[in-house]
């Protein structure tokens, strides 16, 4: 990367090097490949072609039928977790991937819903995977937090368990509370007695919204959940005043454009409105969604944005400023992040010289 040239006047700055703060990240979706056919080769587990032979999948979500197909190999994914160890190898990879990426911070995001009839409860569940980010972020210097999730295909009355446990947890792991799935299954107004709970509790509000529907829904998610960071929200770009509304309520929008072209939201990465986004004054957050069903991890999502855009070194800069600015990162952690990407972008001749030369 070393050799590619952002302003076309000097060799673009490694990516990889850049600092910067990872706010989209699902958990089972940031399983490593090699990890998922090692799990399931362990236990004997079947697993269809699309992610074996022909991985990444090629992948559609356009309409019911694609995102049946998504869902099924989610599911299956899920399934090669089997013991704590499993857990905590996921999380520990999932934060040396980040780190690998030039991650400083990463918020990950589960559903203790969908594993907790195999680890003694949401509650277990949830106090294994903090204990697995804790050991991950020790080992590994990344910091790490939790997102409590919801999922919209299940009863409403399940978010309020889910955003009272995530409640108990705050300050002590669990940073914000979203709600995940196909956006385009059931009522988004009947979460929000769910919303209102995790607010009580002081976690941040990051639905997930404006992707796979256009803005009619962010407005929803802004109006009845009271969103204060979106799941996506790509797609504000289409509605001039919705987009002056949300850069003048400084919602961050966790954009992650590999996936949206996987899912069939754009044709192509050139299509993704960053631009649009960015000029309008819009605080974006680049994020890999699921790297084990994308193929792309967090590194990848700002070189596929340099390549599409044409992105300048500068502006590489301060999408990741505006990263760590979106996270719940304690304020020192926020401070010395954006100092270690000033240093990233400061021209050779003022960065400390190394050690023998």
């Amino acid at each position: 990367m070393g050799s590619e040239t952002g302003t076309g006047q000097a060799p673009a700055r490694d990516l990889h090097a850049l600092p910067k703060a990872h706010l989209h990240l699902h958990f089972t979706g940031s399983m490593r490949h090699s990890t998922l056919l090692e799990l399931a080769t362990r236990d004997g587990i079947a697993l269809p072609d699309q992610l074996v032979e022909d991985w990444p999948p090629r992948l559609s979500a356009a309409d019911e039928k694609g995102w049946f197909r998504f869902q099924r190999l989610y599911d299956v994914a899920r399934s090669v977790l089997r013991t704590e160890d499993d857990v905590r190898r996921l999380v520990l990879e999932a934060a040396e991937d980040d780190v690998a990426d030039g991650g400083r911070w990463l918020e990950i995001q589960v559903d203790p819903s969908g594993y907790g009839a195999r680890f003694g409860g949401i509650t277990a569940f949830t106090d294994l995977v903090l204990d697995a980010v804790r050991d991950a972020s020790a080992s590994t210097g990344l910091g790490m937090a939790v997102v409590v999730a919801a999922n919209r295909t299940r009863h409403p009355l399940d978010a309020r368990t889910l955003a009272r446990l995530a409640g108990q947890y705050a300050g002590r792991g669990v940073v914000g509370f979203g709600l995940s799935n196909d956006e385009r299954r059931g009522s988004t107004a009947d979460f929000a007695p769910a919303f209102r709970i995790a607010e009580r509790a002081g976690l941040l509000l990051v639905p997930h919204g404006g992707e796979l529907r256009g803005p009619e829904h962010i407005r929803l998610c802004l109006d009845a959940l009271g969103a204060q960071r979106l799941g996506h929200g790509v797609r504000t770009a289409e509605d001039p005043a919705l987009l002056e509304r949300v850069v003048d309520a400084g919602v961050v929008l966790e954009v992650c454009p590999v996936s949206n072209v996987a899912l069939g939201v754009y044709s192509d990465l050139t299509s993704v409105p960053l631009p649009t986004l960015l000029d309008a004054g819009a605080q974006v957050a680049l994020g890999a969604d699921d790297p084990l069903l994308f193929g792309s991890r967090l590194a990848g999502q700002y070189a596929t944005m340099r390549a599409a855009h044409e992105l300048d070194d500068d502006q590489l800069a301060e999408l990741a400023r505006m990263s760590v600015r979106g996270s719940r990162a304690p304020d020192d952690v926020r401070a010395r992040i954006l100092d270690e990407i000033d240093a990233w972008l400061a021209p050779a001749a003022e960065k400390p010289a190394r050690m023998g030369t």
